[in-house]
């Protein structure tokens, strides 16, 4: 098929890849606009931006698509039979799903209609789902509503963060998607409506999703935990300074003792959780100093059981 690839971050570049190897013309790359990336402010492009040149295929990186007569102009002359849509981070418009024959192709990291929206990955982790996945879905002016053409399952174990799972479904999905095109073109692969009544909704994370809360169970704080690797990450409270956790794991024994409450013994950090379960916290970084083993910190900051973390 003659397609146009709609995409930014690295969760995008293998689809792109995948369709490019099956054989189908990819005539045109949409990514967003080149972002400063870390603290030296250099101005990277994006991964699927990077992964088109590569391939020698022209990209367009418009700041807005709604009125864009030149995108509208491009895309028209282009004719594409199919548009896919992986990851790209701004709100397709109508004349752009009426535009191709079989459509605007969504590649969307979840098993809709769970977990519509933008962080569907880590909340699948963080809510301690027994597996997730990528569904192909015919796009629609809803948010992830849109009719659904195939899906792959995955499983999360107890160990699973969302860096492993974002890896794994991106391959998944680059072979969905690849398979889904095959069947539309055969008349295999046949839209499916969601049940809206199944249908639940990911927000976007934000720095406060990172913030411990102990009266939570252990599980449920390291389900919290690993989902939201690597940002927005964990905190709690020392001592009115900010105590970022950078690994944790449940404790083999609970404890009675008001949640947020530390016992400290043999190099370990436990603290006191929901329902007298308790987390052990492996490695933390106080604010303005390095990351390090719990043992260590223990060692420079001399901790005493019985003090309270998240104020």
């Amino acid at each position: 098929m003659k397609l146009v690839f709609c995409g930014t971050p690295h969760f995008a570049v293998p689809t792109l890849e995948a369709l490019i190897a099956a054989g189908h013309e990819v005539a045109l790359v949409v990514s967003q606009l080149d972002k400063p990336v870390g603290r030296s402010g250099e101005v990277n492009p994006t991964p699927v931006k990077q992964a088109a040149l590569a391939h020698g295929i022209p990209v367009m990186q418009p700041e807005k698509l709604k009125t864009n007569e030149e995108l509208r102009a491009t895309l028209e002359g282009i004719a594409p039979e199919a548009i896919i849509v992986v990851a790209y981070g701004r709100i397709i418009p109508q004349w752009m799903l009426d535009l191709p024959k079989y459509g605007c192709l969504n590649g969307h990291g979840s098993l809709l209609p769970r977990w519509r929206g933008a962080a569907p990955i880590q909340w699948a982790i963080a809510a301690g789902d027994s597996e997730t996945g990528v569904t192909t879905m015919r796009l629609n002016a809803g948010l992830d509503t849109g009719p659904m053409l195939l899906k792959r399952a995955v499983p999360i174990t107890d160990t699973t963060t969302s860096s492993e799972l974002f890896v794994s479904l991106a391959q998944v999905g680059a072979e969905l998607m690849v398979e889904t095109l095959d069947g539309l073109e055969a008349g295999t692969v046949v839209a499916e409506e969601q049940d809206e009544s199944l249908a639940t909704h990911a927000p976007i994370l934000t720095r406060e999703d990172a913030r411990i809360d102990f009266t939570q169970t252990a599980r449920v704080i390291d389900q919290r935990f690993r989902g939201f690797q690597p940002w927005p990450g964990a905190f709690t409270m020392l001592r009115g300074k900010k105590l970022s956790v950078h690994a944790m794991h449940v404790a083999a024994y609970g404890s009675d003792a008001a949640a947020g409450t530390m016992t400290i013994h043999d190099g370990l950090m436990q603290v006191a959780c929901g329902e007298g379960s308790a987390i052990v916290l492996d490695e933390v970084q106080l604010e303005g100093k390095k990351r390090m083993p719990a043992a260590d910190f223990l060692r420079g900051f001399q901790l005493k059981s019985g003090e309270v973390l998240g104020s």
